[in-house]
């Protein structure tokens, strides 16, 4: 994937740009946007700038405005690595959106790396690894001989397993985070992998855990199939959500976050062949100075060992997996 540039390559349209940056900070909201637009007249496929720029439009009232800017960036770019397309279903001008597009994920990821410990943990209060840490450990088990830690980023949540496990594994789609992760030497085995096109998972597991990565993932049900066919009988999945209390499935929120609901999580569940151990409900991180509320769950793999329905992978496209 070609690296996202955020600045414009054109001298004058940055210090345009940056003006309106001042503007909008100021609060002036529509001469924000106006300068913006002047900026990308001198640099038309900037597609960090028409970003911004819907961005600033929104603000400034002009929604139609900032759809526009919004459908630029696609045009610029269709792999989204900025999540125009995010933008447009948050204000109703995109339907059927179930998954958040992999380039944004990652290229969020590789951007937030340097300091992604520090944000998340010092200044956001992150409290989800610990959380799961204490959910698996009240099962009173001892060990685990093979854990995966799906989007495991820099290792928050693989710090808390390692004395538990014999060997662990990491998996992310952020190249940038696995490298923090490894400088960390407590993985056994690192891979990169889009968890939105993965077909296979080692089946040699006992524990799959995932901190704070699907909501960014949005629709789980391939996902959790995926999950149900590789756990043996009696092994574990213990994972976290953002909830939303109410009547759909998951919503997209402004934050360009998925938060799923409690009784959907329950019925996947039970139908991908789980027993539910422990689902509670905890402040997982603040945002902007509020609490965000989320589930810890986990989950016994129960019963004979699952196949995969084909026509659930049918769903997405260019599926691999980082074991061939």
């Amino acid at each position: 994937m070609t690296p996202l540039s955020f600045s414009s390559g054109n001298l004058l349209a940055d210090r345009r740009a940056d003006y309106a940056e001042m503007l909008f900070s100021s609060g002036d909201h529509s001469a924000a946007a106006a300068l913006m637009g002047d900026a990308l007249e001198l640099a038309p496929e900037w597609i960090a700038g028409h970003f911004r720029h819907g961005e600033m439009l929104a603000e400034a009232g002009e929604i139609a405005a900032a759809l526009d800017a919004w459908r630029n960036v696609l045009r610029l770019d269709p792999v989204d690595q900025l999540g125009a397309s995010l933008k447009l279903e948050l204000h109703g001008a995109m339907d059927g959106m179930r998954a958040m597009p992999s380039a944004f994920v990652e290229t969020l990821f590789d951007q937030y790396a340097d300091t992604f410990d520090e944000a998340l943990v010092d200044k956001l209060v992150y409290q989800v690894p610990t959380l799961l840490q204490r959910a698996i450990a009240s099962l009173g088990k001892s060990g685990f001989a093979h854990a995966i830690d799906l989007g495991c980023g820099t290792g928050l949540m693989g710090e808390r397993l390692r004395g538990d496990v014999s060997f662990l594994e990491g998996m992310d789609i952020s190249s940038e985070m696995l490298k923090r992760a490894e400088a960390k030497r407590i993985y056994d085995r690192l891979a990169r992998a889009d968890l939105a096109t993965l077909a296979e998972l080692p089946r040699e597991a006992d524990l799959i855990t995932a901190a704070d990565v699907f909501m960014y993932i949005g629709s789980l049900e391939r996902l959790f199939a995926l999950v149900a066919a590789t756990l043996a009988p009696g092994t574990l999945f213990a994972f976290s959500v953002e909830l939303h209390d109410g009547p759909e499935t998951m919503i997209l929120r402004p934050s360009r976050r998925y938060a799923h609901s409690e009784a959907h999580l329950r019925e996947m569940l039970i139908a991908k062949g789980f027993e539910l151990v422990s689902m509670e409900k905890a402040a997982i991180r603040m945002d902007r100075g509020e609490a965000i509320e989320g589930l810890i769950v986990v989950a016994l793999r129960k019963g004979e060992e699952a196949k995969i329905d084909e026509s659930t992978f049918n769903e997405c496209h260019n599926i691999r997996s980082p074991f061939h």
